[in-house]
């Protein structure tokens, strides 16, 4: 019997190897797909699994159509619509079963058999579909072994790629990379290897005909297949990064969100501790003690606790440690004050720290006055103790104002009377404890009183400034005047600046003040400039108002503001409070002088002056304090130390104020050991600006010998005398 005759295929390699070539690249890009399945997201899954499936099962079918299209027989040959549409959905539901079975957690071996067998015949029907779509007549014949084979390849295939799928699960970064593209190029070769099996296992009686030559088929349909695949591949390529970069910043956020709210756990747990806490000792702040105190009135209410006391402490003699020491010092101070006061707090008590240097203790069920009175006197005793402070050794005491409720005081008003109690014993020396009695109300409300007054005199412009004239050593003409702060009360009458500053200073209305006085003495060196008189205008500074950042900018804008020349300004500090903190002291007078203000060394020699921060730092003038000028004239010892100051300060080339200069002898000696400037009740006492005004400003006295007589020194005027002088004169002033 003769062999049966066959035609012989033609294959265009360059076809082949397009075909190929996608097969690879539709596996890299399934790969990429195949990580989006396994997510928790139901949705997402569903999502990926049916888009991947599409885009999978649209790559492996154009490589099979195309690797089809490569091969060309000597008769037409064209491919049935209905059969190769089936083809197709016979590779995208492949496709979605592969990636369905990758959002699974694990791959056991029974189910990569089964999807390895289910997957294996899907890609066969998708192959033998699509060759049966080329509908010959007689059939095609196949080589059973090849087409054993071929199917062998599809479930090795299908294996190879679940296997795939879960392996590169456990990798990340460029290993996933690499072994993506190696995982592609295997899987690829395998898909095409499978085709090109099957392929081969077909053939092509000699006397066929193709029934179907008139349906698809064509070298334009391929061009058309392989550039509307490509541009799905690459499209669900993009969407896959997408997806990365989409991941990564919600994992960053997430991890940003987890660090937050850390973060915000820790910060809220440090903010309630501040909110509770004094930040310098560690001890109950103000807010927290209030707390306390509700609750222990709470206690009382419900009967479950009997008395409670509070005490008021007061420091004495803190402001002076600050002044003289600087406020390190000082804080180093009530850090060991709160360490001494917090053992003697009772359990169940507690301590805070209301003020710069103040506390109140809270103590629970106590029995009666002598409770309250017994803890008072340990606090005194335990504060008497002197404290050790670097290689300091420093002393000082405490008032304490003590109240029990409710058997002395109303429920809203214990800190108050415990305050006023603490006052009374403050006024009657310090170092004492007073316990509250109802006619203590009237000092405290005194107290209130005075600062509700003072922040009106602001408001109403009740302060106003006298000047104090400043006489040149030399030619005895008025050189400038000090600008000093008085408060003429509408019922009160005048109050001394020793009672209102102190209150001012306690309840923050001295930057105020401070910056009212600065403004209004340059507002009234413009006048006298507008009225043909250049006067310089002193100005005292106080320790608050240093450690107000703005104070410079503060003193700038107002010379700015009544267009006067920074050099008429001189801004008076006190030796104490110059070298509490010499750096940031320093900072200030260069500031200030660089911007043309002259700064003067107020009360020289009573402070603690080193003599290299003296130097360094950049002061127009010394003011001697009125201590040395009252001996001047008959104390060598005084003497001696006027003329080392001013020696000293010449030598620095600093100018030298002598102030509360009473007596010509004090003048006479002054100018005879070469004092620049001298003020004082001898020439003038504090007067209004207009009196300033009406007296003129260029007035002379002369510095002539002889015997100092005051008829005699009058003679030697060279133009008429001041009033102020005459008035001294009939005052029975020398």
């Amino acid at each position: 019997m003769p062999l049966p005759q066959f035609l012989e295929p033609v294959h265009d390699y360059q076809v082949v190897a397009l075909s190929i070539a996608m097969a690879i690249f539709a596996s890299y890009v399934s790969l990429d797909l195949a990580k989006r399945v396994h997510r928790r997201d139901p949705y997402l899954q569903v999502f990926w699994a049916a888009g991947g499936g599409i885009v999978m099962g649209t790559g492996i079918w154009t490589m099979h159509f195309i690797g089809m299209l490569s091969m060309s027989l000597p008769v037409q040959v064209g491919y049935s619509w209905s059969a190769t549409l089936l083809s197709w959905i016979a590779a995208v539901s492949t496709s979605g079963l592969a990636l369905s079975i990758s959002s699974r957690p694990f791959l056991s071996r029974g189910l990569l058999v089964s999807g390895a067998t289910v997957m294996g015949l899907g890609i066969c029907a998708m192959h033998y579909l699509g060759m049966a779509a080329m509908v010959m007549s007689p059939e095609i014949a196949w080589n059973t072994p090849l087409v054993i084979a071929s199917m062998l390849v599809a479930f090795t295939a299908s294996a190879l790629a679940l296997s795939i799928f879960f392996w590169m699960r456990r990798l990340a970064g460029a290993k996933a990379q690499a072994a993506q593209c190696g995982a592609a190029l295997l899987m690829g070769l395998a898909i095409s290897g499978m085709h090109y099996l099957g392929d081969a296992a077909a053939n092509y009686p000699v006397n066929a005909v193709c029934l179907s030559a008139n349906g698809l088929g064509g070298s334009g349909l391929r061009n058309i297949i392989t550039l509307a695949c490509l541009v799905l591949l690459f499209l669900a390529l993009f969407a896959s990064r997408v997806d990365d970069r989409m991941r990564a910043h919600a994992s960053k956020m997430n991890a940003s969100l987890k660090m937050t709210s850390a973060s915000l756990n820790g910060a809220h747990a440090e903010l309630e501790r501040m909110a509770m806490t004094d930040a310098l000792t560690g001890v109950f702040n103000r807010t927290m003690f209030q707390e306390r105190l509700e609750h222990a009135l709470a206690r009382l209410d419900s009967g479950t606790a009997s008395r409670i006391g509070v005490l008021f402490i007061d420091l004495d003699g803190f402001k002076p440690v600050n002044d003289s020491f600087g406020h390190a010092v000082g804080d180093a101070l009530l850090q060991q004050i709160a360490s001494r006061l917090k053992p003697i707090t009772r359990e169940g008590g507690t301590l805070a720290r209301i003020g710069g240097d103040e506390f109140v203790m809270l103590l629970d069920n106590v029995a009666g006055e002598g409770d309250l009175v017994h803890v008072a006197q340990q606090i005194l005793d335990n504060i008497s103790n002197p404290f050790e402070i670097g290689i300091r050794h420093i002393s000082l005491s405490c008032s304490i104002g003590g109240v029990i409720y409710p058997d002395q005081s109303h429920r809203d008003r214990i800190v108050i009377d415990a305050d006023a109690a603490m006052y009374t014993a403050k006024n009657a020396g310090g170092g004492s404890y007073a316990m509250y009695r109802p006619h203590m109300h009237e000092d405290a409300r005194e107290l209130v009183e005075l600062r509700q007054s003072l922040r009106e005199a602001l408001e109403t412009r009740q302060l106003q400034l006298h000047y104090q004239p400043k006489i040149n050593g030399r030619t005895g003409e008025v050189s400038g005047v000090e600008a000093l702060l008085r408060w003429n009360h509408p019922v009160r009458g005048p109050i001394s600046p020793s009672v209102f500053i102190p209150v001012a200073e306690r309840f923050g209305l001295i930057n105020r003040i401070g910056a009212w006085v600065i403004d209004e003495a340059c507002r009234q060196m413009a006048y006298w400039q507008s009225q043909g008189c250049e006067m310089k205008v002193a100005v005292n500074l106080s320790s608050y108002q240093l450690r107000n950042a703005s104070i410079v900018e503060d003193v700038r804008q107002a010379l700015q503001r009544h267009r006067v020349q920074p050099g008429q300004l001189v801004c008076e500090i006190t030796e104490s409070v110059a070298m509490e903190h010499s750096q940031a002291s320093k900072n200030i007078i260069e500031r200030f002088s660089a911007m043309g203000v002259h700064v003067s060394i107020d009360d020289f020699g009573t402070g603690y002056s080193s003599l290299s921060s003296l130097r360094q730092m950049r002061v127009s003038e010394l003011k001697i304090d009125r201590e040395f000028v009252m001996d001047v004239a008959m104390s060598k010892d005084a003497r001696a130390i006027v003329d080392a100051i001013i020696r000293l300060a010449h030598a620095l080339d600093l100018r030298v104020v002598a102030e509360g200069v009473e007596t010509f002898q004090q003048r006479d000696t002054l100018i005879e050991l070469g004092c620049d400037e001298l003020q004082g009740f001898y020439f003038a006492r504090p007067m209004s600006a207009s009196d300033v005004s009406a007296r003129g400003c260029f007035f002379r006295e002369s510095a002539c010998g002889g015997p100092s007589q005051a008829d005699e020194r009058r003679n030697c005027l060279q133009i008429p005398m001041p009033c102020w002088l005459e008035a001294a004169s009939r005052r029975g002033m020398p």
